[in-house]
């Protein structure tokens, strides 16, 4: 079996004509690569493309598939593994996906050393300090994701130059990962620029990201206070009315978005194909679970979110967020609507009820719904905001992850034993270096 290392140079390998210039009969060097502006934004898209990979599919296939507002209709058992929740180590989705990560942040690497390292005088300090700060940004979020999975991990920070680097890092704590993410978020604040750009990282970006963050810390004034940063930038950001202004007739970039994953017909986003019916020219193996169908075919609970399915020819409901016939559908990694709803728990948390209910008001008002009546009762409040959470992000990565950061996973989805609210490790990746242990409740 090939380690995660080796298959991060064959992905290097394969790509370096198109983001580092090196020669790869040797290694992936860091040296010289980025020698001038044009060689520093040629590295930090090659990043780019690197994280849009794993949020294509796999990724998202994962946090869908192991939630309840999604079904497979394919006949693969790979997948179904994730619904069951019978996640086997040797499962290939779980290995792609824990690759892709780790390729993303091998990519994030290399340009971080080669631009901490640098001291010619070609790249202008604000550039050089644009691309670092989004390497590291990029770096942080996918650690992020790896840690939402998985739990702990291992941190590799320095770049995978030849086969064998970094092998027998063992996993960090799950405490000791976040604080990885933290810490890179908190580098990548201090030098991005505070303009407002929805498709690359900027501080704002940061600032969505840290409320997030801190919403999965449990850190509620510091989520709050994060996420109101963007809240209250209402030159650049809002609440598009209705809910689907922000992904119907081929738009991208809206005021709702914060950050969005750009693709194109030269490099599409297969979630389109995952989606759409074959009379669409897609396969329809992910489609909205029966459950998910009565919510938003209800105009109590779905008002303006029924637009989010539509039935095919043979009266079979599919999910269509996804639906450019170029397949340069958008993935929208964070929108305004997740901070009115983070600030909303964290605004629950702190009991202050009758401002959590006002800003979960504010994402249902641009739903076409009513509003929920102001009340103290807090277990009434956190309910509905995981209920709204749910249909605003139907299609979104988020309501797995969700049920699990508030201890509902098992009650939801009915899942027997604890241990399964993480993946385990991929079996290739313990086969190749045993140093990283299994997760607790694995065999393998």
């Amino acid at each position: 079996m090939r380690t995660y290392l080796y298959l991060f140079y064959i992905a290097f390998l394969t790509s370096c004509s198109s983001f580092l210039e090196v020669d790869p009969k040797t290694s992936v060097s860091g040296e010289n690569i980025i020698n001038d502006e044009t060689s520093a934004n040629a590295a930090i898209n090659g990043v780019y493309a690197a994280l849009r990979d794993y949020y294509s599919v796999n990724y998202q296939s994962i946090a869908y598939l192991s939630g309840d507002n999604v079904q497979w209709t394919g006949s693969q058992s790979l997948v179904q593994e994730f619904i069951n929740h019978r996640v086997n180590a040797e499962n290939a989705t779980l290995s792609s996906t824990w690759v892709d990560i780790y390729k993303t942040i091998n990519r994030a690497n290399n340009v971080i050393k080669a631009l901490r390292n640098y001291e010619g005088d070609r790249i202008p300090t604000s550039v050089k300090d644009n691309v670092l700060g989004q390497a590291y940004a990029i770096r942080g979020l996918a650690y992020f994701d790896l840690v939402r999975v998985w739990g702990g991990v291992p941190l590799v920070t320095e770049p995978t130059e030849k086969v064998g680097d970094n092998v027998g890092i063992a996993r960090s704590t799950a405490t000791q990962t976040y604080q990885q993410v933290i810490d890179d978020l908190n580098l990548a604040e201090d030098l991005l620029p505070s303009t407002t750009n929805r498709f690359v990282f900027t501080k704002k970006t940061v600032w969505a990201l840290k409320a997030r963050y801190y919403l999965y810390q449990e850190k509620w004034e510091q989520a709050r206070d994060y996420a109101k940063l963007l809240i209250d930038d209402q030159t650049n950001y809002e609440l598009l009315t209705p809910y689907f202004s922000f992904f119907k007739n081929n738009v991208t970039g809206t005021r709702e978005s914060v950050l969005e994953l750009f693709y194109s017909a030269n490099e599409v986003n297969a979630h389109r194909l995952q989606w759409q019916p074959q009379t669409n020219g897609g396969t329809r193996q992910w489609a909205p679970s029966e459950a998910l169908i009565v919510l938003l075919t209800n105009p109590a609970t779905a008002g303006a979110r029924s637009q989010l399915i539509a039935r095919d020819n043979q009266d079979r409901w599919y999910g269509d967020l996804y639906y450019r016939s170029t397949g340069a559908d958008p993935t929208y990694i964070i929108r305004i609507a997740e901070l009115y709803l983070i600030r909303a728990e964290a605004y629950a948390a702190l009991e202050e009820y009758n401002l959590a209910v006002d800003d979960l008001n504010k994402v249902r008002g641009r739903a076409l719904l009513t509003d929920k009546p102001n009340t103290t009762d807090k277990g009434d409040i956190l309910t509905w905001i995981e209920e709204e959470r749910r249909l605003e992000f139907a299609f979104e990565a988020h309501r797995w992850f969700d049920l699990v950061r508030t201890g509902r996973a098992q009650q939801v989805l009915g899942i027997s034993e604890s241990f399964r609210l993480l993946l385990p490790i991929p079996y290739s990746q313990r086969l190749a270096d045993p140093v990283i242990a299994p997760n607790p409740g694995y065999s393998s």
